[in-house]
């Protein structure tokens, strides 16, 4: 069975999970609503893409 041989320290424990995070989506402002939206989505709010509206609502 594997054993370490040396205890990790906190410093390289930390180091090796700087990349386990959680990650905020970049937003964009909806140019019919001015709500926030994920670029190149369809707003949610409004139904619109590119100033054409995609989504009846």
């Amino acid at each position: 069975m594997a054993v370490p041989k040396t205890r990790t320290s906190k410093k390289v424990k930390r180091q090796r999970r700087t990349h386990i995070k959680l990650h905020v989506p970049g937003m964009v402002e909806c140019s019919n609503c001015g709500e926030l939206t994920k670029p190149h989505h369809v707003c949610k709010s409004c139904g619109q893409y590119d100033g054409k509206e995609v989504v009846s609502k």
